[in-house]
């Protein structure tokens, strides 16, 4: 169930029909789950989650793209490229840490395929990867996401309701030592979308705000500190690259707010796009884009929407898992939420 199944409402606006990234029109998203038992207490709990930011051609057609970092203990990939041209041109991919380096290069091929021409009588392409450590959970050293793992997650994108919870990359997710994974939820503005999908794998129970506030610590929860979230937002509000990145810096607010201290070890990236415009790859026409003002009011709006969004996917991430039993027989709990 949703966390609002639960009667918690996060924030004033309202959400869009799915309450899920996909109600940015034209984004989809697609899972690919790895579980497997192996030998000697050793388990496979770990999966590729792919976010598209159109159904056409991303290389041809790229998108506005900018990256925020709230802290940078993390292997991305990509985001050098994103934040220096402010556009991206692939799938946004959600792995494990240690898959980053399959999962760019099985990208990249499927976009090779797409797009005859890259390398060739065009540029190279810039895949961008996020990742959070589920070495918990999952037997990561045993580097089980494969390329037909990738292609799958691709295939599987949709823009309907994205699964949320113990699925794709979120599959051998910690958050605030309960199970935690895939979390999505949307608002709108007067006259604009914007959706937040996350791969929370952080914090620790006793800084979880809404236990704290609720009185609701459990014994099963895991001790570990440390972590990752990747957070995915997706507009439609026409915006240049500098007008996105603020945007995305208020997603630090909702995770602050869920209990987050952006800890050593922790790999806090933001990664936003706009779909408001098609930038080609090659064009003999100079293009204008028409962006909202910095003062107007609805770019409060979408800073306000950012914010809630990041901090209701969060909680779904949480509300959405089930209770995992990962490598040499360890059990994260999923979190007791209550009616």
């Amino acid at each position: 169930m949703k966390i609002r199944e639960y009667g918690i409402t996060i924030g004033h606006l309202p959400t869009g029909v799915h309450n899920c990234i996909t109600d940015v029109e034209g984004v989809a998203v697609g899972h690919e789950t790895i579980r497997e038992d192996l030998e000697d207490g050793e388990v496979i709990r770990t999966g590729v989650t792919a976010i598209l930011p159109h159904d056409g051609n991303l290389f041809r057609e790229k998108v506005i793209g900018a990256s925020h970092v709230i802290n940078g203990f993390g292997k991305t990939a990509g985001l050098v490229q994103v934040d220096e041209l402010g556009t991206i041109e692939s799938p946004i991919m959600l792995t494990n840490t240690l898959a980053v380096g399959t999962v760019l290069q099985s990208t990249v091929k499927e976009m090779l395929t797409q797009s005859p021409e890259i390398g060739d009588t065009t540029g190279t392409v810039n895949v961008v990867v996020g990742e959070c450590n589920d070495g918990h959970l999952n037997t990561i050293r045993h580097i089980a996401v494969r390329e037909e793992h990738v292609q799958r997650a691709l295939q599987n994108a949709s823009t309907t309701r994205a699964e949320e919870g113990a699925v794709g990359a979120g599959t051998g997710m910690v958050c605030f030592g309960h199970k935690g994974g895939i979390g999505s939820s949307s608002r709108c503005t007067d006259h604009y979308t914007v959706g937040v999908l996350v791969l929370s794998n952080f914090g620790k129970e006793q800084d979880f705000e809404y236990a704290r506030y609720k009185g609701r610590h459990t014994e099963e929860a895991i001790a570990e500190t440390d972590g990752s979230i990747i957070i995915v937002l997706a507009t439609d509000a026409p915006v240049t690259q500098r007008q996105l990145k603020r945007i995305i810096q208020r997603c630090s607010i909702g995770l602050g707010k869920t209990g987050a201290y952006f800890s050593n070890g922790s790999g806090d990236i933001t990664i936003g796009f706009s779909t408001a415009h098609r930038i080609p790859h090659q064009s003999d026409e100079k293009i204008a884009l028409h962006v909202l003002r910095d003062d107007e009011e609805e770019m409060y709006q979408l800073f306000k929407a950012a914010a809630e969004a990041t901090e209701e996917a969060i909680l779904n991430s949480l509300a959405q898992a089930e209770t995992t039993t990962g490598r040499k027989g360890r059990i994260v709990e999923a979190y007791p939420f209550r009616k």
